[in-house]
């Protein structure tokens, strides 16, 4: 298939991701009383990815994510010559996504904050220790850490349940729950990217810190992903590990 097409079919899986996730989070996150709060928000971005990996998994892998596709260049699953429409694609879909959200939730940014309009961040010390997320205050070694270990291990799940040893069928549901795992872990500690496609989409309409900050959510997550694709690759093609030809 053509890169064309699958670079189009990135964007509008990212768009979903973006729109669905960061949708949850910006328009019923905080509803009072009926408000999906954290777990909501983290089975949303779990199901675009889940529902985008049935629907455009055939045609481009189901990327969604500039971490995702480095790592699995890493893996040595995909060209690395494809990495940068991808990833153009990737953050064109993201922007679009956040500009529609933009229009429907028409926030007040002035003076926006660390977490505004769901943007990442981090923050050292706030309201006597407690973040804007609400989880404890981390500053940017821990926000480093924490994105990329769980990029990692994002990889390495995505890597494994794609290997055409795994159950067919099946690794929709194991990348869609991992990624709802990984947003329960961190929302309240950067309010979770391991994508920097979908941190770009919402700081460019935020600025200030969001755009300050940004620069972590493109180096953790892709360090993370290259080292789980590494990782999963050394694993696969260690001799201990090769299925016994029959």
């Amino acid at each position: 298939m053509k890169l064309t097409t699958r670079a189009i079919a990135e964007a509008i899986g990212t768009f979903w991701l973006v729109f669905g996730g960061c949708g949850a989070a910006v328009l019923a996150c905080g509803v009072p009383t009926t408000g999906i709060g954290y777990v909501g928000v983290s089975l949303a971005f779990g199901l675009t990815v889940l529902t985008m990996a049935y629907a455009i998994g055939h045609i481009s892998g189901c990327h969604l994510n500039p971490a995702v596709t480095l790592g699995q260049v890493a893996g040595g699953r995909f060209p690395a010559k494809e990495a940068p429409a991808y990833i153009v694609a990737q953050v064109i879909g993201g922007i679009i996504a956040a500009a529609v959200l933009y229009c429907i939730a028409q926030p007040d940014l002035t003076n926006a904050g660390i977490g505004a309009f769901a943007t990442n961040g981090w923050s050292d010390a706030l309201n006597n220790g407690v973040n804007a997320f609400g989880g404890k205050t981390t500053g940017m070694c821990g926000a480093f850490l924490i994105e990329t270990v769980l990029t990692a291990i994002f990889l390495f799940v995505i890597m494994g349940a794609t290997d055409g040893r795994a159950p067919a069928g099946f690794a929709p549901i194991a990348i869609g729950l991992c990624l709802t795992l990984i947003h329960l872990i961190s929302i309240p500690v950067t309010n979770t990217s391991v994508n920097p496609a979908r941190s770009t989409a919402m700081a460019v309409f935020v600025g200030g810190a969001a755009i300050k900050q940004l620069w972590l959510f493109w180096v953790a997550p892709i360090l993370g992903g290259v080292i789980g694709g590494v990782a999963y690759k050394f694993l696969a093609e260690c001799k201990c590990c090769k299925c016994e030809k029959k």
